[in-house]
């Protein structure tokens, strides 16, 4: 959904505009996305768990209040930082070859 909704500005404005109003070098992403979800992968050896085990923890956060964080939503994180940044790589790439 967000590929689409920057693929939505790509349409409705040219390559050069939309990289000014979004800044963002996707292969950073990428990378980042790539660390976040093999740590959160790698936790398990540190620990001496098996891979992928869902770990929550509660915790009081200023403006949030009483939550829990878990796991499961780092790794998800990661994984949609991966496939955001690879769709719009591939955009680009092919946008700016015209």
């Amino acid at each position: 959904m967000t590929s689409a909704a920057i693929v939505l500005l790509l349409l409705a404005f040219d390559i050069k505009t939309v990289t000014g109003i979004l800044p963002i070098d996707y292969k950073l992403m990428i990378g980042s996305g790539l660390f976040i979800s093999s740590l959160t992968v790698a936790g398990g050896l540190v620990f001496g768990v098996p891979l992928m085990t869902h770990v929550y923890q509660y915790v009081d956060l200023p403006l949030l209040g009483h939550i829990s964080l878990h796991t499961a939503v780092l790794f998800d994180l990661g994984v949609y930082l991966v496939v955001v940044g690879v769709t719009m790589t591939i955009i680009q790439t092919i946008g700016e070859s015209e």
